[in-house]
């Protein structure tokens, strides 16, 4: 029997879902698909700066799953970018971090400092 997946923990969902080139409205366009997770490695070194230690902390996991992840995320980028595929961020093993989360140190995520609504529908902050 396979080892089950662990969960990653992730701040927020993006606002936006699918990115690419909108001038191209060609029919058939290659659609990658990128995890919250990968999303989330790449939020956490590339936008926040933080190393893939301390993001692998944040996310709950090893160095090297973090390492493994953000090496996916950044060939599906580029492939993007270069090749005009259009991106779509979906599905993946995570857990959006809670009320509970941010009481026990989890203040810095983008949910929390910019006041948006937790999960079960009251303010955060």
């Amino acid at each position: 029997m396979p080892r089950p997946r662990k969960w990653r923990r992730v701040c927020q969902l993006p606002e936006s879902d699918l990115f690419g080139p909108q001038q191209d409205q060609r029919p058939g366009r290659k659609i990658l698909s990128m995890t919250v997770e990968e999303y989330e490695t790449i939020r956490l070194i590339d936008l926040e700066g933080l190393t893939q230690e301390v993001c692998a902390d944040r996310m709950e996991v090893a160095r090297t799953t973090v390492q493994r992840i953000y090496n996916d995320a950044r060939k599906k980028l580029a492939a993007s970018l270069v090749e005009g595929h259009l991106l779509k961020i979906e599905g993946g093993d995570y857990k959006l971090c809670d009320e509970v989360d941010q009481q026990m140190g989890c203040g810095r995520c983008r949910r929390h400092r910019f006041g948006q609504v937790s999960q079960q529908g009251s303010p955060s902050e």
